[in-house]
């Protein structure tokens, strides 16, 4: 059985005259305490699907203007530099600190779902 499953099961309990209020009170909770958690978990995904970048947005990022504003022309060439290398390589994603966590996380995004 799965979440969704046993929640089903929970409801059809609650729905059961026999069930006592202590048990509907708790289960009720529990139900909410799940969906709560599965929302937050499908708007935590959303999230990194979003947020993640691409090989080919880094790459453009690496090599506009907005990149020499931020780190410096030198700056820039080197960042520019090592996106390029990345793509190179077969990289799909941004190496930063963000991205790849990131990415580790939506490669496990079936175990935060469930």
């Amino acid at each position: 059985m799965n979440k969704a499953e046993l929640i089903v099961t929970a409801k059809k309990m609650i729905a059961a005259p026999s069930c006592c209020a202590p048990l509907k009170e708790k289960a009720l909770a529990w139900i909410e305490a799940v969906e709560s958690e599965q929302s937050a978990a499908k708007e935590f995904v959303a999230e990194l699907e979003k947020d993640i970048t691409g090989i080919d947005g880094l790459v453009a990022f690496a090599n506009s203007p907005q990149a020499v504003s931020i780190f410096g022309e030198d700056g820039a060439k080197n960042f520019a530099a090592h996106a390029n290398e990345l793509k190179a390589s077969g990289a799909k994603y941004c190496d930063c600190g963000a991205c790849t966590p990131a990415l580790k996380l939506l490669e496990n995004k079936d175990i935060i779902l469930n």
